[in-house]
């Protein structure tokens, strides 16, 4: 959360509220419902079950928590390989490596900065157990590619699409396509709870054991079902389920999620048409949306000519009042990811493009001040750009361009990087 600035200040993100989360607060106190699995959890799985396609939702008290509940109902075992983009946040890799895997961080493609699918077959070795894709900023992976190589060598495919409601992949939604999916409902992202998540079975054979690991490893659902007398500890789990405070949130706004979306891609679509120009002139590099990829305006970045020029660009807004972000540090370079992972190879991409990424305000409420925005990083990034090396701007251009291409994871910590 960022302190508290002046009036004029434009910071990163902004909590948006669509005006009914306390109204529905109320009604979970008035009807005694505050644990867990009351009506408003209930509307909430059945949102996303309908919006989604999959077999069941369950929410969660954060997208971490799914990914570590997906990590015990893959049955991971120390030294399991599991395969991930580098690229990511923290908590990708640690649901596993909770569990003794070692992740294998494979680079990223250089468009969508998505896991590379062309490199995962080659890191696949016996010790292989599950592929994680990570759908950057709600720009979904090349699934059909993945989920064809998971069938061939009987993987588990888990998709991170913390970032990813209401967003597609050749028509279907983000998080749905995989075994299991994870999602995110964190201050951060586009439908927010504060803090929370969800876990998506698409597996049926996932289900049953899905509910007794987020009831602590108890039958507890189906007790209240009425298919056993009484529950009992029947296996391992932990406390991952949120309170109905959380899920009442939630409903006001899944209740508004298409309006939402559609603001958000408007912020988005002004700033991609604004620093278009500067992307031609090899300035800048846009974000990439493939082909048969429905991004939900998750994020707007630019990559820019190198670390120096980011460090100045955040520097330059700052000045400015306006807070930009860079995003992760990668996985593979961090002193943990050191100690209990290993890469695929070098990974380029992500060592280059990690340093060279830097994200613009995206929130609702932005409409009236994104023009201050976009005017100040003009300004700067066409003064900074007169005494560009040549070098630099060969770099830059080498890279795809932004817009529509032929298709093939707390707060601002870390420099804006997301709880999945």
């Amino acid at each position: 959360m960022e302190p508290m600035q002046k009036s004029d200040y434009i910071g990163f993100n902004r909590p948006y509220m669509v005006g009914k989360e306390l109204g529905y607060i109320a009604e979970a106190h008035f009807h005694s419902m505050l644990a867990g699995d009351g009506a408003f959890t209930k509307r909430c799985e059945g949102w996303l079950e309908k919006r989604t396609g999959c077999r069941r939702a369950l929410l969660t008290n954060s997208c971490t928590a799914a990914l570590e509940m997906a990590a015990i109902l893959a049955d991971i075992q120390p030294g399991d390989e599991v395969i991930m983009p580098s690229y990511t946040f923290v908590s990708t890799a640690n649901a596993f490596v909770l569990r003794g895997a070692v992740p294998v961080f494979v680079d990223i493609r250089p468009d969508t900065l998505n896991l590379d699918e062309r490199l995962i077959e080659s890191a696949i070795t016996p010790r292989t157990r599950v592929i994680v894709p990570v759908h950057y900023g709600g720009v979904g992976c090349a699934m059909d590619v993945i989920m064809d190589l998971a069938e061939r060598y009987s993987l588990l495919v888990i998709e991170d699409a913390a970032q990813g409601v209401m967003a597609s992949h050749l028509g279907r939604p983000l998080g749905s396509i995989g075994h299991l999916g994870t999602m995110s409902f964190h201050e951060t992202k586009n439908i927010i709870s504060g803090e929370g998540g969800a876990l998506l079975i698409n597996d049926p054979a996932l289900t049953e054991r899905a509910e007794i690991i987020r009831e602590k490893g108890t039958n507890r659902s189906q007790f209240f079902r009425g298919q056993v007398d009484k529950y009992t500890w029947v296996d391992i789990g932990s406390s991952y389920l949120p309170g109905e405070i959380i899920a009442a949130f939630l409903w006001a706004q899944m209740e508004e999620a298409d309006s939402i979306t559609a603001r958000r891609l408007a912020i988005w679509e002004r700033y991609h048409a604004a620093f278009e120009p500067l992307e031609r002139a090899g300035r800048v590099r846009r974000p990439v949306i493939p082909d048969g990829c429905g991004h939900n305006a998750h994020m707007y970045y630019l990559l820019l000519r190198d670390l120096d020029d980011r460090t100045a660009f955040i520097q330059a807004m700052k000045a400015q009042d306006i807070n930009c972000v860079f995003h992760y540090v990668p996985l593979h370079s961090a002193p943990q990811g050191q100690v209990v992972g290993r890469t695929r190879g070098a990974l380029p991409v992500t060592d280059d493009l990690a340093d060279r990424l830097v994200r613009l305000p995206l929130w609702l409420g932005l409409e009236d001040q994104q023009e201050k925005v976009i005017a100040t990083a003009l300004a700067w990034l066409e003064s900074a750009g007169k005494s560009a090396e040549p070098a630099a701007r060969r770099r830059q251009s080498a890279l795809p361009a932004g817009g529509v291409v032929a298709g093939t994871g707390e707060g601002d910590d870390w420099g804006g990087a997301e709880d999945p």
